[in-house]
């Protein structure tokens, strides 16, 4: 059968995170397929992965697009382009968009590396957030995915999972830890999507 959840995934880096999809559509551990990846950094790992794995991919950033208005519309044209209904964000660094969130309400999906709402918020990404949850002594921390929406981390949750702050931890191995899991937790989390098990309206 054909995976009927079509992920657009957004990234901008090394692409660890659309790996991790990738190997579990490939392994049918995920009913989904990636129908293109779309990054705003020509050089990125995530586009180098796309090709090893033959998956369309698009590069859509203020080189090709300058206004920042049209290069929204770019992105969104491009996943409409390829039948997505989620779109995932996968360490992308930039903000959605008017037209892009417009035409995939309730269905643009992103990860955290924390318990939302905690260490949440602009400028609250990577190490910047393991920083903080190391100064705040939070005995635990975790990974929440959720919806994107037209502000910095304050879309519903769908999921969270808890991961453990050790003694010890600096940014480094708490970073490590975290990542794993969310890769993981995300795959998890993506299959419940597919099956109905977390309900959102997708597009039509």
């Amino acid at each position: 059968m054909t995976p009927t959840l079509r992920i657009g995934v957004l990234a901008s880096g090394a692409g660890t995170t659309l790996q991790a999809v990738i190997d579990a559509c490939e392994s049918g551990r995920l009913d989904a397929a990636i129908a293109v990846v779309v990054s705003n950094n020509s050089a990125s790992g995530a586009l180098a992965r796309a090709t090893r794995h033959g998956l369309p991919r698009v590069h859509l950033s203020s080189v090709t697009h300058p206004d920042e208005r049209a290069l929204d519309t770019a992105i969104r044209d491009a996943l409409r382009a390829h039948d997505v209904n989620l779109v995932l964000l996968a360490g992308y660094m930039k903000k959605i968009g008017a037209a892009t969130l417009g035409a995939f309400p309730g269905c643009i999906v992103n990860t955290h590396p924390a318990l939302l709402p905690k260490h949440g918020g602009h400028g609250m990404y990577g190490s910047r957030v393991h920083s903080a949850v190391l100064a705040s002594r939070d005995g635990v921390t975790g990974v929440s995915v959720h919806l994107v929406d037209g502000d910095y981390d304050t879309g519903r949750v769908l999921a969270r999972c808890e991961v453990p702050v050790l003694p010890g931890d600096d940014v480094a191995s708490l970073s490590a830890r975290v990542q794993r899991a969310e890769r993981e937790f995300l795959v998890e989390v993506l299959q419940e999507i597919a099956t109905g098990t977390i309900r959102l309206e997708f597009p039509i």
